[in-house]
């Protein structure tokens, strides 16, 4: 199992650095089981990559569906991320079914369907982001409500931000994740979203997207006063929404051509300053 954990280590380090690095401020004795959690994510996240199609990529999600779900034991039992991440929810009581929503959430990754609404995209983060922050908290000791209530919306907020942040990728394959509500609000067809020009009703639209990310910012206040510190890690990806938010709000941005980046050194910064102070965010919406 040792092994099995350390490939989740390195997996977690390579494809989601935001979690890994988070996950440094976790107890020793509770790391391995987040990277475990963190590393079922992001083979999830990345398999239209590696699929490179729709069918053979749903194949992959029903392969772990049937892992969670108790089958294929002696595949899951050989396959370093399940055998860990089992063992973990082992551990720590935790709901496969959770998971198996998130699984369901991803489908919408394998098609070019665009997100219809604001509401649906919002139920996307939920059963992604969201419940990972959730499941984290519990391996880390909330185990009432206390994680659910800042959970909601600071994995909302991360989920969206990471989105726009992948604007230009998603475009590039005709992928889009900035709902069609807001889109025709601001009268943005979907193929003016793959032009790769900025156009000032485009920006308009992304930046309203961004007005929502900041409520769900402030609707975390009052609610994570009451989470235990030790489940802080949990939630810390979202301190990195701010910076990346203000450098989409700069008057040079332009979604497909703005890399929203911001060094490692920094991010280790923010998360150590937040980890040691608690998590503070701004109530500007």
């Amino acid at each position: 199992m040792t092994l099995a954990f350390d490939h989740c280590e390195s997996l977690v380090r390579e494809a989601d650095k935001d979690r890994f690095l988070a996950s440094l401020f976790a107890p020793a004795d509770r790391r391995r089981d987040l990277l475990a959690l963190y590393a079922f994510n992001a083979d999830v996240a990345g398999i239209r990559d590696r699929a490179g199609e729709a069918l053979p990529g749903e194949m992959r999600l029903q392969w772990w569906r049937e892992a969670l779900e108790g089958g294929r034991r002696d595949e899951a039992r050989a396959h370093p991320v399940a055998a860990a991440l089992l063992d973990a929810l082992a551990r720590h009581e935790l709901p496969a079914a959770d998971l198996v929503e998130l699984i369901d959430a991803r489908t919408f990754d394998l098609y070019d369907d665009p997100m219809p609404t604001l509401a649906a995209l919002e139920t996307y983060a939920r059963l992604t982001s969201s419940a990972l922050m959730v499941l984290a908290g519990r391996i880390l000791g909330a185990t009432d409500g206390s994680i659910t209530d800042v959970a909601g919306p600071a994995g909302i907020a991360y989920a969206i931000t990471g989105l726009l942040r992948a604007f230009a990728f998603h475009a590039s394959r005709r992928q889009l994740y900035v709902p069609r509500d807001i889109l025709d609000r601001h009268g943005v067809g979907a193929d003016e979203a793959f032009t790769g020009r900025a156009t000032a009703a485009l920006l308009a639209a992304l930046a309203e997207l961004r007005g929502h990310v900041r409520r769900y910012l402030a609707a975390i206040g009052g609610p994570i006063a009451a989470l235990p510190a030790a489940a802080v890690p949990a939630l810390l990806p979202v301190v990195l929404v701010p910076g990346h938010l203000a450098r989409m709000e700069r008057r040079d941005y332009d979604p497909f051509r703005t890399a929203i980046e911001v060094p490692q050194w920094r991010r280790q910064w923010v998360l150590w300053r937040s980890a040691r102070r608690g998590i503070r965010l701004p109530v500007r919406t």
